[in-house]
């Protein structure tokens, strides 16, 4: 057994543990007077009533903690910021107060999904949004209604604003979005605006610039003394009233790719209205005449009222308006063959394929765009003259008659070449059949595998940030209409890949010591069978929800019995891996590696007696910090060789590795081992130019050899090395890796998978193989590290693949001391070592060690016999390419 340390040697108390923030009592919320602030290093901001359990809206915007009101998130957005306003009602009255900034707008975006539609209405006598004085802002995709007889959405003295893809059921005798007060460029696009008895959009005096353009109104549109409006490629079906009506002094007015259809439809079918002079598709005042433009329009002729009534004269039909105007050379008078009405929360109107409409719009129309209302891509139907400008195949009118798609939609997920480890790409297989303008694909939703809420797309390729390591999956829903109909939603399935995390090394801070009653409040030393649970809620700053692991040396100390710790996450169950192993009134230190799932961790003591723990924070897994670069394992420094002989008492030397690491390397991993001790002490490993830390990495008495993993941070590629004692002491170090930037070569990434048992020579875990038993004299085994994904060994891609293994090796039952090397399979055998045991000892150590065709080789380095156990914490991964 390991010779017991005279009771004089303690591990040593770490001050500083205010770098781990105190937890919040659960439930607690911010106090009422505290204003809600927007997370301002965040480009999306979270809108949630389904997720708010803040009342009056007081969280942070974040996904965890989203707003629960619109107006909440308005009163603090930052220029370049998204909105994202989940499914569900709303009744507030949004008061857009703040601006954004040119290329960098605030967008309010109701994300209309699976999950259903964004509704707003507005708060008594109210609108839904009032947008005054401001500019660089976008409203997009909201069902909106407004209280009493004010306007849904109003938009005064502001500009650079655009309101895309609404919804809009105005009351009575209001316009569903109105733009007044002197604004400028200003466009309403996309739109559905239901029957009012007034117009859908009216645009007022002293407005500038304006564009209305791919909406769909059950009624009119109308301008009043501004001059410039763009009016393109709407669909109007007015019901025998007014169709497109511009009045006052408006000149310099653009009509293009317009359907107007203004017939009486009470019987299904399209007919002549009882009051054809009710029923003008395009009215312009004769003071607006001067410098406007129609053309590309294509108006029903079947309601009997006036195709266009320009300056002071109506006109009945195309031939006499040519002739008297030099107007709509390119208008076609005909039946638009418009589909009915589909929907309901968010109704359209589509085109029949052999509508006049289809392929005959004029592309270079002010306002025209490569996708319609729907989302669809303007696509070249098959068969039809393409008789328009441009590519020639968009259709006029608001909805375009889509190309079918091909593809199987079976989604790739991998991470992004080039991009963040946690950014992510979803690429799907479909394909327009027709020719068409972008790859846009209808609509469709991503699902990131514990994510809260969707994200909504309208292409093949979707890219997206993860929020921890590990496996993530995305299931993708696909919808033919832009998520207007949700009961037709299909799910198409899901894919996987695999996200690493990067590695922040930290000064040492003991976060638990139950001797003096740190991060328990308690000195009493933990019982048999039972565990300490130790809250780590931030570090340096960094929530729990954004750590995806930490690296704590845990050392047992004052055991009663012979036993083992577990260090593993709350909310799992105890794994069968053990962490440190120990032996009655020994101290032990093992370097652990556990994932943080919610913020807690459980230290379990597996033995008759009880034991003090003692746990040391060395770094911390995120999606910030160094990548990892794997190396053969080699010996930068033996004491025993050469001239500077063992270490004197209370000394330091420096580890010189700047030959060895990059010039950027944060970090270091280390195998060190003490040997030949003359009496009992410790072991410091810490950062060159560095004051000596309290923490410590080994605890040694006389004549022992033992050795124990250590990640120091590096300071220009150099660390120290104290012998705390009052005897000499000889030191060997074996370099495993190290931490830097990928362009140094440290591209690799962790991901937290453990603590779990992958190999067992005592009953055959991991090694079907061969026979149970244990390791021969200097022969080997080999093991295959897991996966998230399941497999062991790894299969393909190889990129998912372990590069490095991560793993707890103990070493039981030998007959004969020796030392276990690691190593990569099918590799050279290299002379550093990873456990040195005694006969009858039960021996651990922490090891990374890297792979080869997915595989580890172990060998015993002994004249006896000797089981092995491995218990996998995780395990590295190459950079995406």
């Amino acid at each position: 057994m390991r010779r017991r340390l005279c009771s004089l040697v303690v591990v040593p108390v770490v001050g500083g543990v205010g770098l781990v923030a105190p937890a919040t009592p659960a439930g607690a919320a911010p106090a009422a007077s505290q204003a809600p602030v927007a997370q301002a290093a965040s480009s999306e901001v979270y809108v949630s009533r389904t997720y708010c359990p803040y009342p009056g809206g007081t969280g942070d915007g974040t996904v965890d903690r989203p707003y629960c009101t619109i107006s909440a998130a308005a009163a603090v957005a930052q220029p370049g910021q998204t909105i994202l306003v989940q499914p569900g009602s709303y009744t507030e009255t949004v008061a857009v107060t703040r601006s954004g900034a040119s290329g960098a707008p605030i967008t309010f975006r109701a994300v209309n999904g699976p999950a259903g539609h964004v509704q707003l209405g507005g708060s008594a006598g109210g609108h839904a949004f009032l947008l005054r004085g401001v500019h660089d802002v976008r409203v997009e995709g909201f069902s909106v209604r407004s209280s009493g007889t004010a306007e849904p959405v109003l938009v005064d003295g502001s500009t650079a604003v655009t309101v895309d893809t609404l919804t809009v059921r105005p009351p009575a005798g209001a316009a569903g979005v109105r733009v007044t007060g002197a604004s400028s460029d200003v466009t309403v696009s996309r739109g559905w605006f239901g029957a009012s008895g007034t117009s859908g959009v009216a645009i007022d005096a002293g407005v500038a610039g304006g564009v209305i353009t791919g909406n769909q109104f059950r009624g009119g549109l109308t301008v009043t003394d501004a001059p410039g409006t763009a009016i393109t490629g709407n669909t109007l079906v007015t019901g025998c009233t007014s169709g497109i009506t511009v009045a006052g002094a408006s000149p310099g007015v653009d009509l293009r790719n317009n359907i107007v259809q203004a017939a009486d439809l009470s019987g299904g079918a399209p007919a002549a209205c009882a009051d054809p002079a009710a029923a003008t598709a395009i009215a312009l005042s004769p003071a607006s005449v001067a410098r406007s433009v129609a053309d590309y329009n294509l108006i029903d002729p079947v309601s009997g009222g006036a195709l266009y009534a320009w300056g002071d004269t109506a006109y009945t039909d195309l031939a006499a308006f040519r002739a008297g105007t030099g107007q709509g050379v390119h208008d076609i008078a005909a039946d638009p063959k418009l589909t009915p009405q589909q929907g309901t929360e968010r109704p359209w109107i589509a085109l029949d394929p052999t509508s006049p409409a289809v392929d005959s719009a004029d592309a270079t129309a002010v306002g025209s765009g490569p996708v319609d209302l729907l989302g669809k891509a303007r696509a070249d139907a098959p068969g039809v003259p393409n008789t328009g400008t441009g590519s020639g195949y968009r259709d006029r009118g608001a909805v375009e008659v889509a190309s079918p798609l091909t593809g199987t939609g079976t989604p790739t997920v991998s991470r992004k070449v080039g991009g963040d480890p946690y950014d992510i790409v979803t690429r799907l297989s479909w394909a327009h059949s027709w020719p068409a303008e972008t790859d846009v694909v209808n609509a469709f939703a991503f699902r990131l595998g514990g994510d809260r809420f969707l994200q909504v797309g309208n292409g093949t390729v979707h890219e997206q940030r993860v929020r921890r390591a590990g496996l993530a999956c995305v299931g993708v829903y696909f919808s033919a209409d832009g998520f207007r109909t949700i009961s037709d939603v299909n799910f198409v399935q899901s894919g996987c890949t695999v996200v690493g995390a990067r590695y922040n090394p930290v000064t040492p801070t003991r976060l638990l010591d139950t001797r003096s009653g740190i991060g328990v409040g308690t000195s009493v030393p933990v019982g048999p069978n039972a565990e300490v649970l130790l809250p780590v809620p931030s570090i340096g700053g960094v929530p729990a929800t954004n750590l995806d692991a930490v690296v704590l040396n845990v050392t047992a100390t004052q055991p009663t019995t012979a036993g083992f710790l577990t260090v593993y996450p709350d909310g799992s169950a105890l794994p069968s891996a053990s962490s440190v192993n120990y032996v009655a009134n020994e101290t032990v230190p093992n370097l652990v590696t556990v994932p943080v799932t919610n913020g807690r961790i459980r230290f379990r003591n597996s033995s008759s007696g009880t034991v003090h723990i003692v746990a040391d924070l060395q770094g911390w897994y995120g999606g910030s910090g160094s990548g990892f670069k794997p190396l053969v394992p080699v010996r930068v420094a033996d004491s025993r060789e050469g001239t500077g002989g063992p270490y004197l008492p209370d000394t330091t030397r420096e580890l010189d590795l700047s030959s060895k690491v990059p010039a950027d390397a944060t970090a270091v991993i280390l195998n060190v081992t003490v040997t030949a001790s003359t009496t009992a002490g410790v072991l410091k490993v810490y950062p060159g130019s560095s004051l000596v830390p309290v923490a410590s990495n080994l605890n040694f008495v006389a004549g022992q050899t033992i050795p124990n993993l250590v990640m120091v941070p590096v300071v220009n590629g150099r660390v120290n090395i104290y012998n705390q004692s009052s005897g000499t002491v000889h030191v060997i170090a074996d370099l495993a890796g190290y931490f830097g930037s990928a362009s140094s070569g440290a591209d690799q990434t962790y991901v937290p998978f453990g603590p779990r048992r992958v190999a067992d020579t005592r009953d055959g875990t991991g090694l079907s193989y061969r026979p149970v038993g244990p390791i021969a004299a200097n022969s080997s085994i080999t093991f295959s590290p897991q996966n998230v994904q399941g497999r062991q060994p790894c299969g393909s891609p190889a990129l998912l693949c372990p590069t490095a293994v991560v793993a707890n090796l103990t070493v039981t039952g030998s007959t004969r001391a020796g030392v276990l090397i690691g190593y990569p399979y099918n590799k050279p055998r290299p002379t550093a070592s990873n456990v040195n045991f005694i006969a009858g000892e039960t021996a651990a150590n922490m090891a990374v060690i890297g792979t080869e065709l997915g595989a580890v080789a172990l060998y015993n380095a002994s004249s006896g016999d000797t089981h092995v156990i491995v218990d996998q914490a995780g395990y590295f991964i190459a950079a995406a390419s």
